[in-house]
């Protein structure tokens, strides 16, 4: 069926005006394509900031979350490494980063141990960051060398009253969760162990292996294997209730240790001043993908249990938590140098 408006025209016109016709739609598309397509701006990737070496607990939550929010979000999320002076450095980056949406920082509760051990700090890691939400919790064991004879922690404590500094412990340094927990555990049965801080928990874990030192407060998941193994032994485990990847270890309470509490916390912070509707955008989809089966499989066998919150709920943790190892750090008169 011939265009209604080329019948219109003469024979000629029509048959020339149907050439132009023809060429307006089978170059209009493309002309029109060339004129609406103009370059996509870039966009900037969102960056999760970690304080500490890749490896780590915190760095498993960053990298877990990392893909599913870029697939949620639409953008690309990237995971960067910012280590150095116990966590203070990435915090810091964090903290003076523009609050925009791109720049947030994934840690743990030695964010608020810093806020005492480094009473010259430019920031505030509390007051300075915005809580966005809880990630998880994770436990840790206090553990021994074969050699010691320990088998439960009773057992050091009675041997650390007997010897008050005879008993040795390592850390991975000053002011880290491992040596504030031990440092509780001292205040609480009232014993003295000798603290021994190396540079990182490779070194604190090959030593103690090797027999050097007595005693330490380790992660699920680094005691794990080598308690499996039989070169270490699980004296106790540092929180309320008995963990489901070791059953059969008591809580510091349950065997006669005292009150012991030392669970850590991860969360995600955002710098001062973000947006609401941005934190809380972050806070449903960090929510959302910790509820997921994957997710809770991944941090499981880590020894970590997901745990989402509301930026509020979280808040509370962090200022409490604050609170009291501000308290332990004065009573112990703990300082980071």
């Amino acid at each position: 069926m011939q265009h209604p408006f080329l019948r219109t025209l003469s024979p000629l016109g029509n048959w020339l005006s149907g050439l132009t016709w023809l060429a307006c739609v089978a170059l209009g598309p493309c002309v029109a394509v060339a004129q609406s397509a103009p370059a996509t701006p870039s966009v900037a990737p969102i960056k999760l900031i970690v304080p500490f070496t890749p490896g780590t607990g915190i760095d498993l939550i960053a990298r877990t979350l990392g893909p599913k929010l870029s697939l949620k979000l639409n953008r690309p999320v990237v995971v960067e490494n910012r280590v150095g002076a116990s966590g203070n450095i990435g915090t810091e980056a964090v903290v003076h980063a523009a609050p925009d949406g791109n720049t947030w920082l994934v840690s743990v509760n030695t964010l608020v141990m810093n806020r005492s051990l480094y009473p010259t700090l430019s920031f505030d890691p509390v007051k300075d960051l915005m809580p966005v939400t809880l990630t998880s919790w994770g436990q840790l064991l206090l553990v021994t060398h074969p050699k010691t004879g320990f088998t439960t922690a009773g057992d050091l404590v009675k041997s650390a009253k007997a010897r008050p500094g005879h008993i040795n412990y390592a850390s991975p340094g000053v002011g880290t969760p491992h040596h504030l927990s031990m440092e509780l555990f001292k205040n609480t049965a009232q014993v003295f162990l000798t603290h021994i801080p190396y540079r990182g928990t490779g070194p604190a874990v090959t030593d103690l292996l090797g027999g050097q030192v007595d005693a330490m407060f380790l992660p699920i998941h680094v005691a794990l294997p080598h308690i499996r193994s039989g070169r270490l032994i699980a004296l106790g485990i540092g929180s309320d209730k008995r963990h489901a990847l070791l059953p059969d270890v008591p809580t510091l309470a349950e065997a006669k240790a005292g009150q012991v509490n030392v669970d850590m916390w991860y969360g995600v912070f955002a710098p001062k001043g973000t947006p609401a509707d941005t934190v809380a955008l972050f806070n449903r989809e960090i929510n959302l993908i910790l509820k997921s089966e994957e997710t809770q499989k991944a941090f499981q066998t880590q020894g970590m249990d997901p745990a989402g919150t509301t930026p509020s709920e979280f808040g509370r943790v962090v200022e409490r938590d604050a609170n009291r190892w501000a308290q332990l750090i004065k009573t112990q008169q703990i300082k980071a140098d």
